[in-house]
């Protein structure tokens, strides 16, 4: 009875080593495992890179833009759009031409939805997209009428049409556009990314709801045209701190900041009134509200987006898209001084600030 105690004891002595051993291992690889993730996070390249950062001037006198690293940025658009992929290697059919299998083996997408007789018939969800906590999500469409890109991008940037379908929307307008796209285009070496059409930085303010207070955000969006495809890239990037100096209205309190680490929409002819649409949204939405509250928040509103969409591509006619043409020059103007305000009401601002500051 002692041996068979003593044996126990010496078992159970081995065991508890064991497991020692075991968890000090385990730690060791989890260890070795965020180390390599963190190094893999730093390392990677970024899509904004001050060390060799190009700018150019925008239509506000004094203000210049700060441009991308278009390899990096057109890089992870191809990576998680094969409709931008197509658009970018020339390709045309929307969807019917696309490679999928590619794309799910490397990369362990979730179908949160698929139903053909949808305006939205496919949503997908992506994980730990570059390393950051925020899910990418994917959007699929397809409409009838023209493919014209501007239209679809003012449904995006412009308050007007933007508050036909998002009720959440308290503001958004360029607030900074590029004075001449010639130049990004010529600092745009490689021509598969097509032609910039448009490009300025962005201010978008939402309205509290019952889970996410007021957000608000400062982007670089821009427009890329394949004219021989007749396809385009809708695309946009969070701006970096640095430039917060952007934001208008400094004398009221800012709001909590959300981030659009990667933005995308793809318009591909599927025939001579027909195209086909891919929505890819990688949003971080700030403060410490997990995704799983915000995600069908995220969802329901694009999907208002594809439902407005397909109302006004289905009805739109002749006389829209001329007084379209003409009312884009009166728009632009428009954005340009709206712009010189808000840099005029800053400069004013600070002005009253010194004033204040030499009188105490």
């Amino acid at each position: 009875h002692h041996n068979t105690n003593h044996i126990s004891l010496n078992t159970m002595s081995s065991l508890v080593r064991a497991s020692i051993q075991t968890f000090f291992s385990v730690a060791i690889i989890l260890q070795l495992s965020n180390v390599a993730l963190a190094a893999f996070s730093s390392s990677a390249p970024k899509i904004f890179q001050p060390d060799s950062s190009l700018q150019i001037p925008s239509k506000v006198e004094g203000v210049d833009i700060e441009l991308p690293n278009f390899d990096v940025l057109f890089d992870r658009i191809h990576q998680v759009s094969p409709l931008a992929r197509a658009a970018m290697e020339g390709k045309e059919g929307g969807f019917a031409n696309i490679n999928d299998k590619f794309d799910r083996s490397t990369m362990k997408w979730r179908v949160l939805e698929a139903n053909k007789s949808r305006v939205v018939h496919q949503i997908e969800k992506l994980d730990n997209f570059q390393s950051i906590g925020a899910p990418l999500l994917r959007f699929r469409s397809s409409l009838k009428g023209p493919c014209i890109s501007d239209h679809f991008a003012r449904m995006i940037m412009e308050y007007d049409a933007r508050s036909q379908w998002d009720a959440q929307i308290a503001d958004v307008y360029e607030i900074y556009p590029a004075l001449d796209l010639n130049t990004v285009n010529d600092l745009i070496s490689d021509k598969r990314y097509g032609e910039c059409s448009r490009l300025g930085v962005g201010y978008c303010q939402t309205k509290p709801n019952f889970v996410v207070s007021s957000r608000e955000q400062l982007t670089l969006c821009g427009v890329q045209d394949f004219k021989d495809q007749g396809s385009s890239i809708i695309w946009g990037v969070e701006m970096p701190e640095t430039y917060d100096s952007f934001l208008p209205d400094p004398r009221y309190e800012r709001h909590v900041r959300a981030k659009s680490h990667l933005f995308s929409t793809t318009l591909i002819p599927t025939g001579p009134d027909s195209f086909d649409a891919e929505y890819v949204l990688q949003l971080e939405i700030g403060g410490a509200i997990p995704p799983f509250l915000t995600t069908p928040i995220l969802q329901d509103t694009v999907k208002g987006l594809f439902r407005y969409a397909k109302d006004y591509f289905e009805n739109i006619d002749d006389s829209d898209m001329i007084s379209y043409v003409n009312e884009a020059n009166y728009v632009n103007q428009g954005i340009a001084e709206k712009s010189v305000e808000v840099s005029n009401e800053r400069v004013e601002l600070d002005s009253v600030q010194l004033r204040g500051n030499r009188a105490e």
